[in-house]
C-alpha cells in the first residue's frame, strides 16, 4: 500500500489557498456550542500552514440537514468560534447543505475547489465516507492528510497491525450487529475481547441464558455463537459480565447474576464483572475501548461504565479509546487527560481496525503529489 501524503509532502504552501477538511461537527444545544473540542483539535494543522503563509479555508457538515439548507445547522457559531481561535480562517457554510455533497457529485467539489490550490484532509471523523470534500479534491490538487489525521492512522493502523501484547479490545454500546465486522477482525489480532453494553446479552442469550426483557438482536444469536466458538478454537478469551445491574419487573432498581426473570431488564453490568474487566486492563499491554458498558447517563446505571474508564486511566498499557459514547463517558468521568489517545471518530476508528483503509486515505493516496 502506497504511503499518503503529509503536510510536508505540498512543499511551498506560500500565497496558496488551501481546502482544508475539517470536523467541526461540535455538539450544540440551543445554538450554542457545548464543546469544542473539534474546532481545537483542528488548530494544529491551521497553524501548521499559516504560519508557512498559506490561506486556509476550512469545510465541515454539521449535523442532518438532508441536502437542505437549515439554519438549525448553520455554521454561524461555529465560525465565530474559529474566528476567535484562529483569526483570519474562513469557514464555508455546512457542506450538507447541498445534496451534492452526499452524493460526491463532481460538480459540487468543484464548486468548492474554485480558486484552491491544495487540499488537506483532518477530519478523521468523516474519512469512513465516500462524500465530495473527501474523496473529490484529491482527484486534482496536491493533496496531504493533517495532523490530527496523520495521528489517528499511526495509532490505529498500529493497534492492527503491531500492538504490544497483550492486546485487549473492550467493546460496549447496543449493537452486536454494528460491530460484527470489527470483532472478527480483532479476534485475529487481541488476545481477549471484553464485551458489556447491551451487546452482551446477544451473546450471553448465545449461551442459553435468560435475559429477560433486554435489549438484544435475536438474529445475531447463531453469528455469537459461532463467534464464541470461534475465539475458544483459536484461543482467545471472550469474557462476558457474570453480573448485572438493571431493574425487576416492577421498575426498581435490581441486581441479577447472568440470568434475568421474566419482565426484568440489564442496563449495566454488575460490580462484580466491573471488577474483573478492569483487572483484564491492568494486565494487558495495549487496549481500545469502543462503547460503554451500560447506560452511563442515568447515574443508577454509570458504575460499570465509570470502573472500565478509571482502569484506562490507571493502567500502564497503551490505551486508545474509539471516539463517539466512550469519549462522551470518559469526559463525564474527567478521565480524557488519562488516557493516551482518544479517537475523533468513532465509526471512523472501528472501520479503520477492520479493513485496514478509509476512502478518505485511498483518495489522498491517488492525488497528483501522491
Amino acid at each position: 500500500m502506497s504511503r499518503i501524503p503529509t503536510l510536508a509532502d505540498l512543499g511551498d504552501v506560500r500565497g496558496k489557498r488551501v481546502l482544508v477538511r475539517t470536523d467541526f461537527n461540535v455538539p450544540m444545544d440551543g445554538g450554542v456550542i457545548t464543546d469544542d473540542f473539534r474546532i481545537r483539535a483542528a488548530l494544529p494543522t491551521i497553524n501548521w500552514l499559516t504560519e508557512r503563509g498559506a490561506t486556509v479555508v476550512t469545510a465541515s457538515h454539521l449535523g442532518r440537514p438532508k441536502g437542505q439548507p437549515n439554519p438549525n445547522y448553520s455554521m454561524d457559531a461555529v465560525r465565530v468560534r474559529l474566528a476567535e481561535l484562529a483569526p483570519g480562517v474562513e469557514l464555508l457554510e455546512n457542506l450538507r447543505f447541498d445534496a451534492g455533497e452526499e452524493g460526491n457529485d463532481p460538480a459540487f467539489v468543484a464548486k468548492i475547489t474554485d480558486g484552491i490550490d491544495m487540499y488537506v484532509d483532518d477530519a478523521f471523523g468523516a474519512c469512513h465516507r465516500a462524500h465530495a470534500s473527501i474523496v473529490g479534491p484529491p482527484k486534482s490538487l496536491p493533496s496531504a492528510m493533517g495532523l490530527l489525521l496523520q495521528k489517528e492512522v499511526e495509532v490505529l493502523l498500529g493497534l492492527r497491525n503491531a500492538p504490544k501484547h497483550p492486546f485487549v479490545a473492550v467493546l460496549g454500546g447496543s449493537k452486536i450487529s454494528d460491530k460484527l465486522g470489527v470483532v472478527e477482525a480483532l479476534l485475529n489480532t487481541v488476545d481477549a475481547l471484553v464485551i458489556g453494553g447491551a451487546m452482551c446479552f446477544t451473546f450471553l442469550a448465545a449461551q442459553g441464558y435468560s435475559i429477560g426483557d433486554s435489549l438484544f438482536e435475536p438474529d445475531q444469536v447463531a453469528t455469537c455463537t459461532r463467534l464464541l466458538a470461534q475465539s475458544a478454537a483459536s484461543g482467545k478469551t471472550i469474557h462476558l459480565p457474570d453480573d448485572l445491574v438493571g431493574v425487576d419487573a416492577a421498575g426498581s432498581f435490581a441486581t441479577f447474576g447472568r440470568s434475568l426473570p421474566d419482565g426484568a431488564k440489564g442496563f449495566d453490568i454488575g460490580p462484580g464483572s466491573a471488577a474483573a474487566f478492569s483487572d483484564v486492563i491492568m494486565d494487558a499491554r495495549t487496549v481500545f475501548w469502543n462503547g460503554p458498558m451500560g447506560m452511563f447517563e442515568d447515574p443508577r446505571f454509570e458504575a460499570g461504565t465509570r470502573t472500565v474508564a478509571q482502569a484506562m486511566a490507571d493502567t500502564k498499557a497503551f490505551t486508545v479509546v474509539g471516539g463517539g459514547d466512550s469519549a462522551a463517558a470518559l469526559a463525564q468521568f474527567r478521565l480524557d487527560e488519562e488516557v493516551d489517545h482518544v479517537s475523533t471518530g468513532g465509526g471512523a476508528s472501528l472501520e479503520l481496525l477492520e479493513l485496514g483503509d478509509l476512502p478518505g486515505l485511498a483518495a489522498l493516496r491517488g492525488a497528483p503529489n501522491a
